[in-house]
């Protein structure tokens, strides 16, 4: 850049911005510029042979007028005759004015535009880079129709210098996210990711910002660059200090450039050529290790940049969730900085290690913490630190440590800051259902929940434990003395009321042999809280009283005198007034059935899944678009990859086995045996998976005339899964209980009816790059780019399954004319049966949009459909194809058996087409415990002490199709010496024995 002389220092604008700096007030402030727009005013019409020093002194001081908020109606003209200078101050003045005060709709933009054109071709840097910067700065749709071709013509030519490159590229950048419709690469491609070999390490930092960009528009156009993008990175993190002296910052390498590049590899999955997955594993090794060195230097900046790299490279390791080993490295590198004095990190490091929970690698490293993440919540001073611990407590609980972290919230929640009150209640609440095996225990705490935080205990709250309550009988009787007990407290908390209210109207008669809670002891309990209330509890109170008359005859009288009191005859309230007169007259003329018939108990609520899940997903936002996708990982992580039959078994009837978020749990009530699904035979579905009757949103309770004991519908449209929760009904049947399903269900969800498949139609190219991290798993992110993110949940049983998409909007801009339906090719229409259930149009920016298809599998197949994707975004047509993770092992079910049934079964099927052997080299760490969660994740049921050696793996299990059931045994043999592996396969059929042996050696 060229030097600015002493000549250039523009002795009237500091005059003038001095001036304005010494004005006493106000209205002089006003005057002085008055005074100055006129002098410019006339200086602009009357002296047309101004020089330029004289133009650009002026617009320099328009320009400060207008930082200083007055509005500047002339000398946009002057600015852009600046632009036709030969002078650099002069022509930068032109620029900064135009980029401040020039608008996309001004007339003056052709000429702009002219003024650019000539400057880009002027083949002077210095010029250049004025120019591109403008370019970048306006930003407008205008500038990128009249450059968007021309910029990357720049940025890849030979002979452009290395700082107009860096210009370049970040005004292409800018473009890119103005109107990314118009910045189009095609043939530029190749050469813009060429850039990441220059070596010049400011063109290098500026290109990897474009193309990560690029890169989650069209990850397949930019998928060469992450060959180039590790070997940059490997280069840069294995040398030392001194050889990159101009980009070393505080000791540190070119950490602005690292921490691009490992965002870039976060666009893609982990390399599949083993020599670059090697690599890349060195480098966060690497990363790793320099962590733990002392710091070079006690500058804070020192370590500012090293940690920016350790976070952005535990980024990555999480992103490809992919190698335990640096997964539990991370998590221990994280766990170091919970007590670190700076409070920074210690947020970063909890944010982190929530992410890190959800894998099954790491979820066992994180729990190690708990007792640090606890004191945090106890002893840390800033408010947003504690959220995050909160949220970390939540995403490490599992049935171990469930009651553990729950008992610490509650205590937390007496002196919780009130801006985090109401999402740590919806937590205990959806913690305690999810991880209840002792149903008085939810009882307790989401009473105790009302006692502490009463204020913030959401509607869906107390609904779920009345629901809860009436669905089970082993817990009616104790609920109904618990809320006895906490009503006789001299305050209580509203919501306390409308449940004890609530309970006692409905099981009260199960604590009435008790003297201490005889029949008036209740209602003149509950009446005492009566005057205290709001209409809507009144009403509800109300309602228990016309309860209590008929399960209590000997209370009748008294509460008729009540009923027919003036307060409450003659309420100023219409529904209080409504239900007193008409529970008066019920209770005098109606017979003693009949009031038994009328007042009889509330049904038990059909199963649906819990809108108290719904409320923290919209407290949370939309930042997080796929929540406990990998709760079945944890789960089994829980339980060491298998599951303890003696321990659950006495508790069949009340633990919830439960998949939480946006899937329900199954109905059955032992937990899964070697794989996160449902494996005892004797589960069996009940129905086919046909479309089942909406019933109503809200179920009204005692009489038509008003509703008494209602409880609100749930905006969440979901199904309980396979329809397992409950027996199928018919429109005009009554829905009957279900009393094994999961706690975390809504009961008054919509349910959800089965469309048809699509017919083959031609689609674009399909993307499957995470395909195969699927076979051994049922939940995670499936596709992702800049634009739109695809998370999968699934739930497969015998031959059916039912798989929940996620569509996340990244953007703050609507999806329209928003399509998505799944395509099978040729033979596997016959194969495979998948109804999909039409999604919503249109897709709100930053929100998150649920699909559900119901599969059924008719016989072995080989091929996998396709989601086809199709919306309108900035109104450019988007079509997305990707492969669904849907393999014929998602139809396994375990089957445990003897080393004697297991070899006599080996040799039934020695027909040399019943056996697929296949021996190959090892593609990741050959972990023995790995291992294992990849063959349980497979679907067979893992037989220890079966081989004779112990290094090897031996499973078995079935294969459900609708036509027919393949019994299937699987050998693994690992060498470590030779890092090779040998896959033995036997099946009753050969074509699956193939297709298995196929599947199941890519994941080794």
């Amino acid at each position: 850049m060229p030097a600015v002389s002493k000549g250039d220092g523009m002795r009237g604008l500091a005059v003038f911005i001095s001036d304005i700096r010494n004005c006493k007030s106000k209205e002089a402030e006003i005057k002085r510029i008055n005074k100055e727009l006129a002098n410019i005013r006339s200086k602009f019409k009357g002296d047309k042979a101004l020089d330029g020093y004289s133009k650009k002194k002026y617009v320099c001081k328009l320009l400060f007028i207008f930082l200083l908020g007055h509005d500047i109606d002339f000398g946009h003209m002057e600015a852009v005759n600046l632009l036709s200078s030969n002078k650099y101050t002069e022509k930068q003045i032109g620029y900064l004015f135009i980029s401040v005060l020039v608008n996309s709709n001004s007339d003056l933009i052709s000429l702009i535009n002219n003024a650019i054109k000539n400057d880009l071709s002027s083949r002077n840097p210095t010029f250049m880079n004025l120019a591109l910067h403008c370019i970048a700065n306006v930003g407008s749709r205008e500038m990128a129709e009249a450059f968007a071709a021309e910029v990357p013509r720049i940025l890849v030519a030979g002979d452009t210098m290395d700082s107009v490159k860096q210009s370049a590229a970040l005004c292409l950048l800018r473009l890119n996210r103005t109107s990314p419709d118009l910045v189009l690469m095609g043939e530029w491609t190749a050469r813009v990711v060429h850039l990441l070999n220059d070596q010049h390490l400011g063109v290098v930092t500026a290109a990897t910002s474009l193309i990560t960009t690029l890169a989650q528009k069209s990850p397949e156009d930019f998928k060469t660059s992450v060959s180039l993008a590790v070997a940059r990175l490997s280069r840069i993190v294995s040398s030392a200090s001194t050889d990159l002296q101009d980009y070393t910052y505080y000791f540190v390498a070119a950490p602005w450039l690292s921490v691009k590049l490992l965002r870039l590899l976060q666009c893609y999955p982990p390399p599949e050529d083993g020599a670059i997955r090697g690599r890349l594993t060195e480098c966060l090794e690497t990363i790793l290790n320099k962590a733990q060195e002392p710091p070079k230097s006690k500058k804070v900046q020192h370590s500012n940049a090293k940690n920016a790299v350790l976070f952005e490279a535990i980024s990555l390791i999480i992103h490809h969730d992919s190698e335990p080993t640096l997964l539990v490295r991370a998590c221990n590198q994280l766990g170091q900085f919970l007590q670190h004095r700076e409070t920074n990190l210690r947020y970063l490091a909890l944010e982190s290690m929530c992410t890190l929970a959800s894998s099954e690698f790491s979820h066992e490293a994180v729990k190690t913490h708990i007792e640090t993440v606890i004191n945090a919540l106890k002893s840390e001073r800033d408010v947003s630190v504690r959220q995050r611990a909160v949220d970390l407590l939540y995403a490490m609980c599992d049935r171990s440590n469930a009651k553990q972290i729950v008992a610490e919230m509650l205590s937390y929640l007496e002196t919780a800051d009130y801006s985090i009150r109401e999402e740590i209640v919806l937590k205990v609440a959806i913690l305690a259902e999810k991880y209840a095996v002792d149903y008085t225990w939810y009882v307790d705490t989401i009473l105790n929940l009302i006692r502490f935080a009463g204020d913030y205990v959401s509607d869906e709250v107390w609904y779920r434990v009345i629901q809860i309550v009436i669905n089970r009988d082993e817990v009616q009787g104790y609920a109904a003395k618990t809320v006895f007990e906490a009503l006789q407290a001299p305050a209580c908390h509203e919501n306390l009321v409308k449940v004890g209210g609530y309970i006692l109207g409905e099981f009260g008669n199960l604590i009435a042999g008790d003297s201490r809670s005889s029949p008036l002891i209740q209602f003149d309990l509950l009446h005492s809280k009566f005057h205290l209330c709001s209409v809507p509890t009144r009403a509800l109170l109300l309602s228990a009283y016309i309860k209590f008359i008929n399960l209590f005859p000997e209370v009748k009288g008294t509460i008729q005198e009540v009923l027919r009191s003036d307060s409450q005859l003659r309420n100023a309230d219409v529904e209080l007034q409504q239900r007193a007169v008409e529970y008066l007259r019920l209770s005098s003329i109606a017979s003693t059935d009949i009031l038994a018939t009328v007042l009889e108990e509330m049904p038990p609520f059909p199963e649906r899944e819990s809108s108290i899940l719904a409320k923290l997903k919209r407290k949370k936002g939309p930042g997080n678009l796929h929540p406990d996708l990998d709760e079945n990982r944890k789960e089994r992580s829980a339980n060491g990859g298998t599951a303890d039959h003696s321990s659950t078994t006495s508790n069949a009837k009340s633990s919830p086995l439960s998949f939480v978020g946006d899937l329900l749990a199954p109905a059955s009530t032992a937990p899964p045996t070697n794989r996160p699904r449902p494996v005892s035979s004797s589960y069996l579905l009940q129905a086919p998976l046909t479309p089942i009757p909406p019933q109503a949103s809200a179920v009204p309770v005692l009489l038509s005339a008003g509703p008494l004991f209602q409880v609100a519908a749930s905006p969440t449209p979901s199904t309980d899964l396979l329809g397992l929760g409950s027996t199928i009904t018919t429109q005009n049947s009554a829905p009957p209980a279900s009393k094994g399903t999961s706690l975390l269900v809504d009961v008054f969800s919509e349910n959800i009816a089965a469309f048809p498949v699509e017919t083959p139609v031609a689609v674009g190219p399909v993307a499957d790059e995470n395909f195969s991290r699927f076979v051994c798993k049922n939940n995670g992110v499936l596709y992702e780019n800049q634009l739109l993110q695809i998370g999968l949940k699934s739930e497969f049983r015998q031959n059916l399954g039912r798989m929940y998409v996620f569509f996340g909007n990244k953007t703050s801009t609507q999806f329209m004319n928003f399509a998505a339906s799944v395509v099978c090719q040729d033979t596997l229409q016959a194969q495979l049966n998948v109804h999909a259930k039409p999604a919503d149009p249109t897709v709100d920016g930053g929100a998150q949009l649920q699909q559900i298809l119901n599969i059924e599998c008719m016989s072995d197949f080989v091929d996998a459909p396709v989601l086809n994707i199709q919306f309108r975004y900035g109104g450019t047509l988007q079509n997305v194809a990707v492969k669904l993770p849907i393999t014929l092992n998602k139809f396994f079910q375990p089957t445990e058996m003897t080393s004697q049934d297991f070899f006599q079964r080996w040799k039934q099927l020695g027909a040399p087409q019943q056996e697929v052997q296949k021996i190959f080299k090892a593609k990741h760490s050959m972990d023995t415990e790995v291992t294992k969660a990849k063959i349980m994740g497979f679907g067979a049921a893992l037989l220890d002490g079966v081989d004779p050696n112990p290094s090897n793996f031996v499973g078995a299990g079935v294969i459900h199709t609708k036509t027919t059931q393949v019994g299937c045994l699987l050998r693994l043999e690992p060498n470590t010496q030779a890092q090779m592996y040998r896959l033995t396969l036997r099946t009753s059929r050969d074509t699956v024995s193939q297709r298995l042996c196929d599947l199941l050696s890519e994941q080794f």
